[in-house]
């Protein structure tokens, strides 16, 4: 086994592992924003918790750090429009929300009502950097289901990028 395969060789293996495709929301102050987010994984029972991977480029990294409760936002296979709306990004104060159909946690944090199987409000625990990601480790706090819909899977062509 070569342990120093070059890239080219791992990135299409690991752009096999699947993922599901979330709406990652959070409140910092008075900004409130949303991006998209694929790297999430349950990785507890008692209490529930989740981990995160968050590029360290984003802002929403740095708020995560300083505490800042979030929701997973799960989309559904037939919520290809939030693809759209998220995938760009926002800046912040950008308005991110526009157009959708949310309703307001009482954390502060927006929940997206259309589009998605349902969503988890999180209140993160533990940081790890990881590469160029920052992994939260998180308790979710509250959640529900809004729709029986399967959530949508997302397999990549490369493992080099989203």
């Amino acid at each position: 086994m070569d342990l120093n395969a070059p890239e080219p060789v791992i990135s299409p293996i690991l752009g096999k592992v699947p993922s599901g495709i979330y709406i990652l929301t959070a409140r910092h102050g008075h900004d409130n924003t949303g991006m998209l987010a694929s790297w999430v994984m349950q990785s507890g029972f008692q209490p529930p918790m989740v981990t995160v991977a968050v590029n360290k480029s984003r802002y929403l990294a740095e708020w995560i750090q300083q505490g800042t409760c979030f929701a997973l936002n799960v989309v559904a296979e037939d919520g290809k429009k939030l693809l759209g709306h998220f995938g760009r990004g926002f800046d912040v104060g950008v308005p991110a929300f526009e157009g959708l159909q949310c309703s307001e946690h009482e954390t502060g944090v927006m929940l997206l009502e259309e589009g998605v199987v349902g969503h988890f409000v999180c209140e993160p625990k533990h940081y790890s950097e990881s590469g160029d990601h920052l992994i939260a480790v998180a308790e979710v706090v509250d959640g529900r289901t809004i729709s029986e819909s399967s959530p949508m899977v997302h397999i990549r062509k490369r493992g080099d990028t989203y």
